[in-house]
């Protein structure tokens, strides 16, 4: 094999208008990816080529040399010093609005212009093929040529959490300019598609995460309401398969086969919906799915599961906002160490709070009658119970936990970590340490009536954080000493 054959070299150009760059972004990603998926095609059905074939994702680089400040009222839009800041690219033109919003500060803040052109990590052919349904990578040794000696692969140096993690290094003084890197949100968009059964374009930028099937029964109701309503504001609702109805009416067929994390979407057309995905119990599905739903910058995400009351004046069906966690859960220690505290958002918090006033239509006094705020204990271990208690209980009395879940403090901390707002509203679906296990038959008609309440409460809350300006809601609470220009 001699030398590697890539398209016709793109000079950088140059731009003040923000939708005229990722115009250009989508032209140029548009060019690599046909490259890569014409050659594919080629030695797929005739004979590997004699050369190596790579083409680029392209890149969006921008340069000031000066200290002057720029509004600091808002989180995001501008980099904090001078120097020169780059982000590769990838599906430019499912995350156009973004981009056109984001750059689009950039310019406005810095009085500089923004350069677009091809960067110097290549495309992976399993991304580039990826959204084409014709075509399909076959397993090592299935071709008749090993795939890694013609195309590059994924490679783990830029399939990383450096950014967010506050680990990376710059790369001959250039910083990072946006959070992840393009192989990294091609990975994630990979994997959301095989998790949840649905497309990442059909993700809304408000996501509630539950581990209750239940849940989704009531989700497709309401959106069958919504759609039936002219005015709503709803356009359509899509189920695992990729299966969309714009009637209220209109069947869905039953899913050929159950994803890990089925995932529902009540969309709007500016993308400013609902998007719904039962993770299943456990941390470890719980990161993995905001690990990856984290790409596509939503702008806040929600729990709303079952957890276990941790005392006696509880009831089954009451509901627990979470002002505090404890972490044991233990899954995201490396990324994020357990010292970090993970604080409640005061933007969130009072939009829980205001939906399950206007739900159960109950407020001061009579609300503590049903919803207790306080810690969130959040650990690893489902069986807990079947061990020696005097650790465990000690320590969430120590904590002053009111409630334990698997989730609630991973998806929190990963929020955290990604800078996407988050917040916990939970419902009690048993009491362990007063003698009230999770049991057949043990649900009231209290309980009943709370879970139905439950999920209208998130939706409610996201509706009410939907209106709330970017810059308000994107607070700097979560943004650190050095944080990259795009949100």
């Amino acid at each position: 094999m001699t030398g590697i054959l890539t398209p016709d070299a793109t000079s950088p150009q140059t731009f003040t208008d923000a939708a005229a760059a990722v115009e250009q972004l989508i032209k140029l990603y548009g060019q690599a990816t046909k490259f890569l998926t014409d050659h594919f095609q080629k030695a797929m059905d005739d004979k590997p080529p004699a050369t190596r074939i790579r083409a680029f994702y392209p890149e969006i680089r921008f340069t000031t040399t000066s200290y002057a400040q720029v509004d600091s009222r808002l989180s995001f839009g501008h980099v904090s010093s001078p120097g020169t800041f780059a982000a590769t690219i990838t599906r430019p033109e499912l995350f156009e609005q973004y981009l056109i919003q984001q750059i689009g500060l950039l310019i406005e803040n810095h009085g500089q212009p923004v350069t677009v052109g091809m960067s110097d990590t290549p495309i992976p052919v399993h991304f580039a093929v990826g959204s084409d349904v014709s075509i399909s990578i076959p397993q090592d040794g299935a071709a008749d040529f090993t795939l890694r000696d013609i195309f590059d692969v994924p490679d783990l140096s830029t399939t990383n959490d450096d950014i967010v993690n506050g680990t990376f290094t710059p790369v001959d003084g250039v910083g990072p300019l946006a959070p992840f890197t393009a192989q990294r949100v091609d990975y994630s968009l990979a994997r959301l598609a095989h998790y949840t059964a649905t497309d990442p374009d059909h993700f809304q930028c408000h996501v509630l995460f539950t581990n209750y099937q239940f849940y989704v029964t009531e989700f497709e109701e309401y959106a069958r309401l919504m759609l039936r309503d002219p005015h709503s504001g709803y356009t359509s609702f899509v189920s695992t398969g990729n299966v969309e109805i714009t009637d209220g009416d209109e069947p869905l067929p039953a899913s050929v086969k159950t994803p890990q994390m089925p995932t529902y979407h009540l969309k709007r057309a500016d993308g400013s919906g609902i998007t719904l995905a039962n993770i299943g119990v456990g941390p470890s599905n719980a990161k993995t799915a905001t690990d990856h739903i984290a790409v596509l910058r939503p702008h806040a995400w929600l729990m709303v599961g079952h957890c276990a009351g941790l005392r006696n004046t509880q009831q089954l069906g009451d509901f627990v906002l979470a002002h505090a966690y404890l972490r044991e859960d233990h899954v995201l220690d490396d990324d994020l160490p357990i010292w970090v505290p993970i604080p409640a958002l005061a933007e969130i918090q009072i939009a829980l709070e205001d939906a399950v006033e206007q739900v159960t239509q109950l407020e001061g006094y009579e609300l503590k009658r049903i919803m207790r705020t306080g810690t969130v204990a959040t650990i690893d271990n489902r069986n807990w119970e079947l061990r020696d208690q005097s650790g465990p209980v000690q320590r969430l009395s120590q904590s002053r936990a009111i409630a334990l879940d698997m989730e609630s403090a991973t998806i929190a901390a990963n929020g955290y970590r990604f800078r996407v707002p988050y917040g916990t509203l939970l419902c009690v679906s048993d009491k362990p340490l007063h003698g009230e296990l999770k049991l057949p038959g043990m649900a009231s008609d209290f309980y009943k009536t709370q879970v139905a309440r439950h999920l209208m409460i998130g939706i409610r809350a996201m509706e009410q954080l939907r209106d709330m300006p970017l810059e308000r809601l994107h607070s700097r609470k979560l943004r650190s000493f050095d944080e990259t220009a795009f949100l």
